[in-house]
């Protein structure tokens, strides 16, 4: 765990002091969950379960805020289980998929969802002759329902692949009305207009937040580093935690803390928890 600066300590400090009025959120890949070549395998961090359920005796309201949708963050994340753990304490797991575009909570148990986007079935269908025309033809596609995501870790040069493939994906997203959003060795095409900044403020207002403590790990998190920046210049104690990787370095500079990925979150929270209780 490294502070970026005097200040950063001086932050980490407050949100300790402030803890029962601050929100956590968290990203899953890369924060919760480590990296893994398949997507499909990325489950949750050991030891996270127990330290959401510690998290949530001790501040005003923990989220998962997710890329992923939101059903395969609870299968993977073993969510529904947290969740009723952290029911028992008297406290609500939230989980805003997909850029916040989904949402569930462990009082609610349904995921509220809007329609997929104009577009996007057409793109998909458009998908694979561009993958071959890309000599990508092997890339891993996930259908997301309100997104798509193209994942070059499986080919042979994951971070070439992901070059080659980042400019036609984005031409033929915005032939469709859809954005990119790139990250670690994955291309996303999903609607405009939503990110994990809105999921940030709904969470300020519904929880009457005095304070965030927002850990990611790639370039879908900026806005949410954003909105928790906004909220530092409200005065509101704060703290921006970057799980870094050789692979993505665009939070550096906006972050107070750097810890090496999921272990490193893991080792804060507990020493989050430890100071808290002290």
């Amino acid at each position: 765990m490294e502070f970026t600066s005097a200040a950063a300590r001086q932050r980490y400090d407050a949100i300790v002091a402030h803890a029962d009025e601050i929100v956590v959120g968290l990203d899953f890949d890369g924060v919760l969950s480590p990296i893994v070549e398949d997507p499909t395998q990325a489950h949750i961090h050991p030891d996270a379960p127990q330290a959401l359920v510690d998290l949530s005796d001790l501040v005003r309201a923990v989220a998962v805020v997710t890329g992923r949708p939101a059903r395969q963050v609870l299968a993977l994340g073993g969510l529904d289980e947290v969740g009723d753990a952290i029911g028992d304490h008297g406290k609500e797991l939230f989980v805003f998929g997909q850029y916040g575009n989904e949402r569930w909570s462990s009082t609610q148990r349904r995921v509220i969802s809007p329609r997929p986007p104009h577009g996007l079935s057409t793109f998909e269908r458009e998908l694979p002759s561009l993958l071959r025309r890309s000599r990508a033809s092997g890339a891993y596609i996930e259908e997301k329902g309100l997104a798509v995501a193209v994942h070059t870790r499986r080919l042979e040069d994951a971070n070439e692949a992901f070059e080659r493939l980042l400019a036609p994906m984005s031409e033929l997203a915005r032939l469709h009305g859809l954005v990119v959003e790139p990250g670690r060795n994955v291309i996303e095409v999903r609607s405009d207009g939503q990110h994990k900044g809105h999921a940030v403020e709904t969470l300020v207002k519904e929880q009457n937040a005095g304070g965030f403590l927002f850990a990611g790990d790639d370039l879908g998190d900026v806005e949410a580093f954003e909105a928790v920046a906004e909220l530092r210049e409200r005065g509101l104690p704060t703290l921006l935690v970057c799980a870094a990787s050789d692979e993505q370095s665009v939070l550096l500079p906006l972050a107070d803390v750097v810890v090496p990925g999921a272990d490193g979150v893991m080792d804060l929270l507990r020493r989050f928890i430890a100071d808290v209780r002290a």
